[in-house]
């Protein structure tokens, strides 16, 4: 075995054998290493967006190529939640089907990164991550200078904020678990919050597939209405892939909608529009497939009340069941008693409501001029706060119950 550079406050002192490349590989400098990583996730998520684009423009019977491709660079602006303006209207809805694809190819990147630099040290990492997040934060700058054109009009600081902000996270997120520091920050973690965390993702991951569920027999129920929207726009062999390939990215946007339809205040669709379990108020909706699924106006069905009482209970019951497995499989449960579990349980609860406030915050903004300001969830820290009350519900009584109801041990209850 060849030695491995130690980093500092690995397990029991010892060197800690980072994942990294084989012995005889070359390796990069840090700063390198980042530089190129990043340059690679920019020209990737550009020239998708740019092919979509220019797609589209083949479609078209009016524009050109250069419009085309400032299009394609405009949508991985919005993507990274850098508005855009187009005369009197502006576009800061970022689409979460591309905003999630960039996050991936980051996080690819940032284990990339890692792998080539071998960065093992704290420093390193530090360094590593820093520069990886300002190179594509500087890209994203240059890329709003270049696409501002006449009507079209970017801002740069927006820009350069949005793209570091999301390289940070997820190139770190890919750093960390390349050269193995993820490990030790999890060994360095307590306990209550090592639980809390897989708990809060599940309870997460419960929300959202059943808002999934809901959004897509709700759009097989209104088949009819999609197929009527596509006659209306008669986009083609050609437009129809890239109406479908617009349809993708914003099928994020439209579940986290039906998240905070679930959790009571619902969701808007242009100004002075509402959709919630009190009532459907929004008129005229533009000719979008995805849209087909929205109710009609007047009350909502008994059924959709039902869920957003049931929703959160059932994904707290699913943290408070990881909650129970977790932290009965610790050698030191037997000391824990149920209020402990119950305690676990609400710490999932909330940081799951916590994940779906940011989702839900990010899925909204304008869509363009007049009606279509003011598209998303206006409420979503109370929507995101009804969750997480009724998933720290479920969570707590769950954990504590599956606690309670453990078998005794009669020789540890005796020696204390």
């Amino acid at each position: 075995m060849t030695d491995m550079l130690s980093r500092p406050g690995a397990r029991d002192g010892g060197p800690h054998q980072a994942p990294g490349p084989a012995p005889d590989a070359p390796t990069k400098p840090v700063v390198l290493s980042a530089v190129i990583s990043a340059g690679a996730c920019l020209l990737t998520g550009l020239l998708t967006c740019a092919a979509v684009a220019v797609i589209g423009w083949l479609a078209a019977t009016f524009g050109g190529a250069a419009g085309a491709i400032r299009a394609g660079a405009s949508a991985w602006l919005v993507a990274h939640k850098a508005g855009v303006t187009l005369g009197s209207g502006a576009i800061t809805i970022a689409p979460l089907g591309l905003t999630l694809f960039l996050a991936w190819c980051l996080y690819r990147g940032g284990k990339s990164a890692a792998r080539t630099s071998a960065a093992d040290r704290t420093k390193d990492l530090i360094v590593l991550a820093g520069t990886f997040a300002l190179v594509y934060g500087l890209g994203a700058l240059i890329i709003a200078l270049l696409t501002a054109d006449g009507a079209l009009k970017v801002s740069p600081p927006a820009a350069f904020f949005g793209a570091a902000s999301l390289a940070f996270v997820a190139g770190s997120i890919g750093v960390l678990i390349e050269s193995g520091a993820a490990e030790d920050i999890v060994d360095a973690t307590p306990a209550g919050l090592r639980d809390a965390v897989p708990a809060a993702g599940a309870a997460v991951l419960t929300v959202i597939a059943i808002a999934s569920l809901l959004y897509g027999v709700l759009l097989a129920i209104r088949f009819s209405r999609v197929t009527a929207m596509l006659e209306l726009l008669d986009a083609g062999v050609v437009g129809s892939v890239v109406l479908f390939a617009i349809c993708l990215m914003l099928v994020p946007n439209m579940v986290m909608y039906v998240v905070s339809f679930l959790a009571g205040p619902g969701f808007q669709l242009g100004v002075g529009t509402t959709v919630a379990p009190t009532g459907v108020d929004v008129g005229n909706l533009p000719a979008l497939p995805l849209l087909a699924a929205v109710p009609a106006d007047g009350a909502t069905p008994t059924y959709l009340l039902v869920l957003t009482a049931v929703v959160p209970l059932a994904a707290g019951v699913v943290a408070g069941l990881v909650v129970a497995r977790r932290g009965l499989a610790d050698p030191d449960s037997d000391a824990w008693g149920w209020d402990a579990f119950a305690l676990r349980g609400g710490i999932a609860a909330l940081l799951a409501g916590l994940m779906l406030y940011v989702l839900m915050a990010l899925s909204g903004g304008s869509a363009g001029p007049g009606r279509m300001s003011a598209v998303g969830i206006p409420a979503a820290l109370p929507a995101a706060g009804v969750l997480a009350a009724g998933m720290a519900i479920g969570a707590s009584i769950t954990a504590a119950l599956i606690a309670a109801r453990r078998p005794v041990d009669d020789e540890a209850d005796a020696g204390r």
